[in-house]
């Protein structure tokens, strides 16, 4: 049974920091790609970051330079580190695996 459970959204100023956390459990031995992406009211779902199979990074050109995603292996774990937050920031934040059709619940980031 996999499961992806985000955590760590919440309400803050502009200018801002937060760390989202994805605890994964359940997730086949050889997946490596996880992403970031997030879904703001009204629009379409976007990719924000993620790892690929070679655990490189890969971010939107929006959140290039404030934005950075990581993971520990031995605790399951992907991380978002977000600075500089701006208002359009605002969005709920899915970790996933999209290729193999893996989500987590979302967690709510609202910036002010």
């Amino acid at each position: 049974h996999v499961q992806l459970v985000e955590s760590g959204g919440e309400s803050v100023q502009a200018g801002g920091s937060l760390r989202l956390t994805c605890v994964t459990s359940g997730l086949p031995s050889h997946t490596l790609w996880m992403g970031w992406l997030r879904q703001a009211p009204g629009k379409e779902r976007e990719g924000v970051a993620h790892l690929d199979n070679n655990s490189r990074t890969r971010y939107a050109d929006s959140v290039k330079g404030r934005f950075t995603v990581s993971r520990d292996n031995a605790k399951n774990t992907l991380y978002l580190q977000m600075n500089s937050l701006k208002t359009e920031d605002t969005a709920v934040y899915y970790c996933a695996n999209v290729g193999l059709g893996y989500w987590g619940q979302g967690t709510q980031v609202t910036v002010s």
